[in-house]
């Protein structure tokens, strides 16, 4: 549903102000579906009704409670929240207890997680027995092994967010199709135009994406599935919507675009008024063509008189009689448009 932009909406930074929000937060907000947020025009914009500022507005705890529930932090102060070192909930977070939020790259270029400050709490009330004592034993194994689930459990909830924003099969796709590898993306998707439709609909990178082509490498690496058993599940994931998707409708090939814009065009146009007679002044009926055969027709004034005993309309080498010059032209005319017809249109990719 598109809403058009008026009074009945507002803009991000606008509604970011009346909800008490930093930009951050407010963006947060929306990923986790705590702002909803609606469609404005053709582009890919998105704005905040105004009945939705107004309900989070009524409830009882704003505007604390909506900033509590979007406050992420990071390793120092989740542990002081379940009041444990950090040593141990890095621990915890690695065994995928905790599921990160976010992610950002320090100067170092060194990964730090964020999470929910309400879902740390949440984790304390409910885990209690993790919080102190020697870890399970399954737990240990695990850490023995190297086994660091933060990356993985990030992706996992960032494509639930992603899949929870759109309805459109083809976008979904899209969003499945961003964290495979382009290896496997190519085996699964072996269309090149449905792989190149998938890219345009792909979703941006996450804000705060770094600059830097290091940093920006790492991060494109943390957002791609390395475990075999995550690479496999996303691709039956894919090839699953992919059906949906082509079920709902095929993808764009080059052309298609240009070629409906331009029956659009043509069907809002009015038709081409026709192109009126030529002056019969120009050809006085007392003035006949020339007789010699191949002889051009002058171009400007009157024609030259006919010799004597000369037939006015002499017949042709096939023994019908010759055309006039107005239905040369016309014939010149037809021609001409046959040929313009008859050119291949330039194919233009969508």
């Amino acid at each position: 549903m598109t809403v058009d932009e008026g009074t009945r909406t507002v803009t991000p930074g606008q509604a970011a102000e009346e909800l008490e929000l930093r930009r951050g937060e407010f963006r947060l907000a929306t990923q986790l579906g705590l702002v909803r947020t609606v469609p404005v025009g053709e582009g890919e914009r998105r704005r905040v009704e105004r009945a939705e500022i107004d309900r989070l507005r009524a409830a009882p705890d704003f505007a604390e409670g909506l900033r509590e529930r979007v406050r992420a932090v990071g390793t120092r102060e989740a542990a002081a929240l379940l009041s444990v070192p950090q040593d141990r909930f890095t621990r915890l977070a690695r065994t995928g207890h905790l599921s990160p939020v976010r992610f950002y790259l320090n100067r170092y270029r060194a990964v730090v997680w964020m999470y929910l400050a309400a879902e740390v709490a949440e984790f304390a009330l409910s885990h209690p027995a993790l919080l102190s004592g020697r870890l399970p034993q399954d737990v240990r194994e695990r850490l023995d092994g190297h086994e660091d689930s933060r990356p993985r459990n990030w992706r996992a909830r960032r494509l639930a967010l992603l899949l929870r924003a759109t309805d459109d099969p083809w976008a979904r796709a899209a969003a499945i199709a961003s964290v495979l590898p382009p290896v496997h993306l190519a085996e699964v998707v072996g269309d090149p135009y449905e792989r190149a439709h998938l890219d345009r609909l792909r979703p941006p990178p996450q804000p705060g994406h770094p600059v830097s082509p290091a940093a920006r490498e790492v991060a494109e690496r943390l957002a791609l599935a390395d475990e075999p058993d995550e690479v496999l599940w996303h691709r039956m994931s894919l090839t699953l919507a992919l059906e949906e998707a082509r079920a709902d409708r095929p993808a764009p090939h080059p052309g298609e675009a240009q070629e409906q814009a331009h029956v659009a065009r043509q069907r809002s146009l009015p038709p081409p008024p026709l192109a009126p007679p030529p002056p019969r002044a120009s050809l006085p009926a007392s003035d006949p063509l020339p007789t010699a055969r191949g002889a051009e027709a002058p171009t400007v004034g009157r024609l030259p008189p006919l010799p004597p005993g000369a037939d006015p309309d002499p017949p042709s080498r096939t023994g019908s009689p010759r055309p006039r010059l107005l239905d040369r032209l016309l014939r010149r005319t037809a021609t001409r448009a046959a040929r313009t017809r008859r050119r291949k249109r330039p194919v233009g990719w969508p």
